[in-house]
């Protein structure tokens, strides 16, 4: 049967318009009624009749806190409480008709009890879920599964919903943790904005959703098939192995063979920090079962619906356990660093790169990913059809793909622009500041992948070493010789977060005012460092997609100085509250004998440059970022 229900007269989205990265609020937004209900009817009502009725969609996410009750609540507890609640309801109806505090309570936990997302599916006619056991599966896990799974008729996926939050802290508390859903299309990437524009206007008009009340709950810890006889016909619900479909294509692109052997020898050593997050349940199948390494180079690769209390960004401020068996930490723990470490997010698809005692970039990583790939990665064996970054990432990738006569696309935070390109053929590796990379054999950045690049470089630089007495070439030795060829672009990131949002959008007026007159601008600059090159333009970044034509303004500000340093500012809204304010700082060196300083040091003069231009301490109130990276 299905039931029609009244939505409350308020938008849910809060004004906030879904983006790539979906919907993220704290958890107690997303558990009033008919919140998630309201975003996931306004996307069904987004897409054509055929991306939702008779279709397969994929459900599933990062496991946080609130994932069971968006998909459905686990039945034991389920029953339980309903149990309890109800004979207190019926206490109220027959013996407390005064007291109304145990019939709300039902009324609430009834709500949270509903298999939201697969009973609203059924009621819209899809014709079947597929769940990851457990609702387990990271974003690259769902994109690839949309783009490469086969059920046993030979139904293929046309989206899917993920539920995350991304590298935000999630958990029961009401003060830190998120909760978040966006939607993926049939090629296995997010909703590119023609659909997130429909989603948000739908969310301020729609009035109804339909619901199938009556469907069983599917036990999600289970892997099989559960049939049902819906709303609109036959409905299946498939629980199966979060790893499955995505080891197997792990496996098509790397040689796990000479992965094995570097894992295997006593000059290498490994860890990896899922830091409680869904890589978890991929890291042992991956990096213990199927390339051989040691249980005890998995740190915190349980899962956990609050990432064991942590904030699950991959980066050196939060991801304080790696950070400190690497040696990188503040006091020394007197134990010898493994040689490569490397940690995630909370789905999975964001990594940071480490090397005894040495922090790679991300900006640096994907360059060196993108230089080394031929000849280290079998699926690029062929060569690369070109490389993209982001616009705040570094150029580190600029000079690569000159160098190598490659395709070269500067695109706009987002990795929808990514996806456009691969699907169009003109892009194979990519990357992002933000700890993401990623190539064209799904449509997500891929923390697992990028680790899995790492160690097939360090294979095939070590081919020659492992037997015998030759020294280890180190993820170190690889970075600096990168240094040598290419040159190097130090570079930082300073995060000034949950700034107020009117203050924010001053100081990004300022720096536009700023621009009017680069003379005047570059005054400034030598007032306050005149070791700092001039500036030689500045604007706001707009990106034409060579793809669809499509057109995205206010990208980030750009300050771009004539010895290819750069300043960008950009407003994120990867957040759940707030304003944050991205500072990007880049000095670039191409003398060879430069290379080796302190990042620190080599940045110092355009971090003064950045700050006291911006007015940051004057606009934000704060006298340091939140997060430096």
């Amino acid at each position: 049967m299905v039931f029609k229900v009244s939505l409350v007269s308020t938008s849910p989205i809060d004004g906030q318009k879904p983006g790539t990265s979906g919907l993220r609020k704290k958890v107690k937004v997303f558990k009033q009624p008919n919140y998630l209900q309201n975003f996931v009817q306004s996307t069904f009502n987004a897409l054509t009749p055929a991306k939702v009725k008779g279709a397969t969609l994929v459900v599933s996410g990062d496991g946080r806190y609130y994932s069971n009750d968006a998909v459905q609540v686990h039945y034991s507890s389920s029953k339980f409480w309903l149990y309890v609640v109800g004979f207190f309801f019926l206490f109220d109806m027959f013996l407390l008709k005064s007291c109304s505090c145990y019939s709300r309570l039902f009324i609430q936990i009834d709500f949270l009890s509903e298999q939201i997302i697969i009973k609203m599916a059924a009621a819209n006619g899809v014709r079947r879920v597929w769940v990851g056991k457990n609702t387990l599966l990271s974003t690259p896990a769902v994109s690839a599964v949309i783009r490469e799974r086969s059920g046993a008729d030979g139904s293929k996926a046309t989206g899917g919903f993920i539920l995350t939050a991304s590298h935000n802290p999630g958990g029961p508390t009401e003060v830190r943790p998120d909760f978040g859903i966006k939607y993926n299309m049939g090629n296995g990437g997010p909703a590119p904005e023609s659909i997130t524009d429909k989603i948000y206007e739908n969310t301020k008009t729609i009035k109804e959703y339909p619901i199938a009340e009556d469907l069983p709950i599917v036990d999600i810890s289970a892997i099989g098939v559960s049939s049902f006889e819906g709303p609109g016909g036959k409905f299946d619900v498939e629980v199966f192995d979060s790893a499955d479909d995505y080891v197997k294509l792990m496996k098509s692109i790397f040689d796990f063979e000479s992965i094995r052997k570097l894992l295997s020898s006593p000059k290498f050593s490994f860890c990896y920090d899922a830091m409680h997050g869904v890589a978890g349940a991929y890291a042992h199948r991956i990096f213990v079962e199927e390339l051989g390494s040691q249980e005890s180079s998995l740190l915190n690769c349980v899962p956990k619906e609050d990432f064991g209390g942590g904030h699950p960004d991959p980066n050196l401020t939060y991801a304080k356990e790696l950070v400190a068996r690497m040696g990188l930490g503040k006091s020394d723990t007197g134990v010898e660093p493994p040689e490569f470490g490397a940690a995630a997010d909370g789905d999975a698809d964001r990594n940071m790169i480490l090397g005894k005692r040495f922090f790679v970039t991300p900006s640096d990583s994907v360059a060196i990913i993108a230089a080394n790939a031929v000849g280290a990665i079998p699926y690029f064996s062929t060569g690369l059809k070109g490389v993209a970054r982001s616009m705040p990432t570094s150029a580190a990738l600029d000079v690569v793909a000159k160098s190598l006569n490659l395709k070269f696309f500067e695109v706009p935070t987002g990795w929808k622009f990514f996806g456009n390109l691969m699907d169009a053929g003109m892009c194979s590796v990519c990357g992002e500041e933000s700890f993401g990379t990623g190539s064209d054999h799904i449509r997500e950045k891929d923390g697992i992948w990028a680790v899995l690049a790492w160690l097939s470089i360090l294979a095939h630089k070590n081919k020659e070493t492992l037997d015998g007495d030759a020294e280890l070439v180190t993820v170190e030795d690889i970075v600096r010789k990168h240094w040598a060829t290419y040159g190097r672009h130090y570079y930082t990131r300073y995060d000034y977060e949950n700034v107020d949002a009117g203050k924010a959008k001053e100081l990004m007026e300022h720096l536009v005012k700023l621009q009017s007159s680069i003379p005047e601008v570059n005054k400034m600059v030598k007032g306050i460092r005149s070791d700092v090159s001039n500036v030689s333009s500045a604007d706001e970044f707009e990106y034409k997609d060579p793809v669809d034509g499509s057109i995205s303004k206010h990208q980030g500000i750009r300050y771009l100085f004539e010895d290819g340093s750069r300043l960008v500012f950009r407003l994120s809204g990867t957040g759940s509250e707030g304003a944050t304010i991205r500072l990007y700082i880049e000095q670039y060196e191409k003398d060879a004998s430069k290379t080796g300083r302190e990042s620190h040091e080599a940045l110092s003069p355009l971090v003064d440059v950045a700050l006291k231009l911006s007015k940051m301490e004057e606009f934000t109130g704060r006298s340091a970022p939140t997060v430096i990276t």
